[in-house]
C-alpha cells in the first residue's frame, strides 16, 4: 500500500457513521477495520475497511 492509498480517520468516521473516537476505541479492542500509525496519526488502507465492512455484513 502506498501512503496515498491510505486515508485518513475522519474519512472514514464519516462513511461509517460513527465517531471518530469510536475508531479509536476499535482500534485498541482490535474490533475495527486495520489501522496503520504514520507519525501521530491513524491511517486506513480503503481496500482493508472495504473487507472489514464486507466481514460485518456477513
Amino acid at each position: 500500500m502506498t501512503p496515498q492509498a491510505q486515508t485518513r480517520k475522519s474519512t472514514h468516521s464519516r462513511s461509517l457513521g460513527v465517531p471518530v473516537s469510536t475508531l479509536y476505541q476499535w482500534r485498541y479492542r482490535r474490533v475495527g477495520p486495520k489501522a496503520s500509525r504514520v507519525g501521530r496519526h491513524l491511517r486506513y488502507d480503503p481496500a482493508d475497511v472495504r473487507a472489514w465492512v464486507a466481514r460485518q455484513a456477513a
